[in-house]
């Protein structure tokens, strides 16, 4: 059974000891593996225990990132490299020991509550490492410890190979959602060690943005995720972005083409049971045809820019989808989320969501596939939903009568975010309200230069204010017309909420006033501007012309 040592700095953990480091008045420790490294056989599977280890395990440094194609808009710290052995988390304590040394950890009080980060990144991007998201000042001000977790992305983390397993060849085993699988088993280790590092595994908040964001909604409704969490906070979450078996094996398919894969190789039965072998065919030459054997065999950094390539050739024939997100399995994920809402079948855990007031701005600037930002995309997103829901024949030029300027200026990158981020946030935030307490916000602040540049409140705008990560680069140009100290200012009330709701599940304000539960009578939502304001149903317009019936796609 661990024990608290008489180190401070080093902590016993199920699987070994690990050193960490005291640094501006918190302990802190990095690169922790909670899963053994996925590589070999284990590519594709679900993360399996780590290897323990003897003696005192350095936790000095980050964990590599999950293998993912460079991109500007994702930018990984000097001295983080990429590779498959990514599956670590970091955690950051008050520098006080959880009990007295040699005191088992069941005979600990309680300790201090814990947030556990999951980073955005659209699911094939990002890394625990981005000083972003640097925890010590939620540390700092909240006496909290913050766990901020790696986990697998691309097609190594979310596409689904699914069709082509075969349970005779080990060398075609596949498991789906291996991304939500790595949280979860994070989650497990956090159930099972935190204590050690002063945290109470009772006391335990799962918070993410975009789709880290994502993965919080998603996982809300994972029967598997029971237990492991106790309150929910979801920044900008791509809710509605997860996808049916059909959808998801059409983009499974597309990718193995972009890697030189046949996918007919190995016969799939077209309603996804395990893979059969061609007729006269001998076990080894099957299971060495099969994709997922191939796919195996593949270096990582050629899935990576395959991923990416795959991203932007879905994106510009489907414009509203994601070529890469989770996926209704059956397992992981029973049912859409969506309509595990509805039927109110989710885990009824107390949630926080919300949405920023400018989420599209960064990806029109930026001209990126992500988002229909122009008139022919959003109008090629509308032609897709009819075709998919013909009883939304009408849905287009309903909703489009609540942006009065469209196509002109902004609005159809206004309209993509309330497509993608805003309307999602809305449908789900009314469902979950119906079986635990909900609350939502809207961040509408940004800095005198952002609003010139129209750049606004745009998307992941609020982490900086969540984590107090103001000015974390030299080049950092935002306030260079002003408003910082309105941001610290802000920054100081949104931690206080954060904080407090991590603590007792009541996210008071710094001067003690309440946030107002959402629900479909009220629909209150705390808007993080100049300040606090609460304001009922503030998206009206919007949300009445989209309607109460979820509009996206399976």
């Amino acid at each position: 059974m661990p024990r608290v040592t008489a180190d401070p700095l080093v902590v016993d953990t199920a699987t070994g000891a690990v050193r960490g480091a005291l640094a501006e008045g918190i302990r802190r420790w990095r690169g922790i593996p909670y899963a053994a490294v996925p590589v070999g056989p284990l590519r594709f599977v679900a993360p399996q225990p780590p290897e323990p280890w003897d003696g005192i395990r350095d936790a000095l440094a980050f964990g590599d990132a999950a293998p993912q194609h460079v991109n500007k808009a994702v930018t990984l710290p000097d001295g983080v490299e990429q590779s498959e052995d990514c599956l670590t988390l970091n955690v950051l304590a008050p520098a006080e020991p959880a009990a007295a040394p040699g005191e088992p950890l069941q005979d600990a009080a309680a300790g201090h509550p814990v947030l556990v980060w999951i980073h955005g990144g659209a699911y094939f991007a990002g890394s625990s490492a981005q000083p972003l998201f640097d925890g010590t000042h939620l540390v700092q001000n909240g006496d909290v410890v913050v766990v901020s977790v790696n986990y697998r992305l691309g097609a190594l983390g979310f596409l689904d190979f699914s069709e082509w397993a075969d349970a005779t060849a080990p060398d075609t085993r596949f498991d789906t959602n291996l991304g939500l699988r790595d949280i979860l088993a994070a989650l497990r280790w956090v159930r099972e060690n935190i204590a050690a590092f002063g945290g109470d595994p009772g006391n335990v908040t799962l918070f993410g943005e975009s789709a880290g964001g994502g993965c919080v909604t998603t996982l809300l409704t994972s029967p598997a995720a029971a237990g492991l969490f106790h309150r929910a906070i979801a920044e900008s979450s791509p809710a509605t972005s997860v996808y049916g078996r059909e959808r998801a094996r059409a983009v499974a398919r597309r990718f193995l083409g972009l890697v030189g894969i046949d996918p007919d190789a190995v016969d799939g039965p077209a309603d996804g049971s395990p893979a059969t072998r061609p007729t006269g065919a001998s076990s080894d030459a099957a299971a060495s045809a099969n994709p997922i054997a191939q796919l195996r065999r593949l270096p990582a950094d050629r899935l990576s820019q395959a991923a990416f390539d795959l991203i932007g050739a879905v994106a510009a024939d489907s414009p509203g989808t994601l070529a890469i997100a989770p996926v209704v399995d059956g397992d992981i994920v029973p049912e859409h989320p969506i309509d595990a809402y509805r039927a109110g079948t989710q885990l009824p855990i107390p949630l926080i969501i919300g949405t920023n007031r400018d989420e599209a701005s960064l990806f029109r600037l930026m001209k990126s596939p992500l988002m229909p930002i122009t008139e022919s995309s959003v109008h090629a997103m509308f032609a897709e939903i009819k075709a998919e829901r013909p009883d939304l024949d009408d849905a287009e030029t309903r909703i489009e009568t609540a942006y009065p300027h469209f196509p002109q200026h902004r609005t159809p990158a206004e309209l993509s975010r309330d497509a993608g981020f805003r309307m999602p946030s809305i449908w789900l935030a009314a469902a979950h309200s119906r079986v635990a307490p909900t609350r939502m916000y809207r961040f509408d602040h940004s800095p005198p230069l952002l609003k010139l540049l129209g750049i606004g409140a745009t998307h992941g705008a609020e982490i900086a204010y969540v984590f107090g990560n103001l000015k974390i680069a030299k080049k950092d140009f935002s306030f260079d017309l002003g408003g910082l100290p309105a941001a610290r200012a802000l920054s100081a009330l949104m931690q206080h909420r954060w904080l407090a709701y991590a603590r007792t599940g009541e996210p008071a304000g710094a001067d003690g006033s309440p946030w107002p539960l959402y629900d479909t009578a009220t629909r209150s939502t705390l808007i993080f501007d100049h300040g606090e304001t609460v304001a009922d149903d503030p998206d009206a317009a919007i949300r009445t012309a989209w309607g109460d019936e979820v509009i996206g796609f399976s």
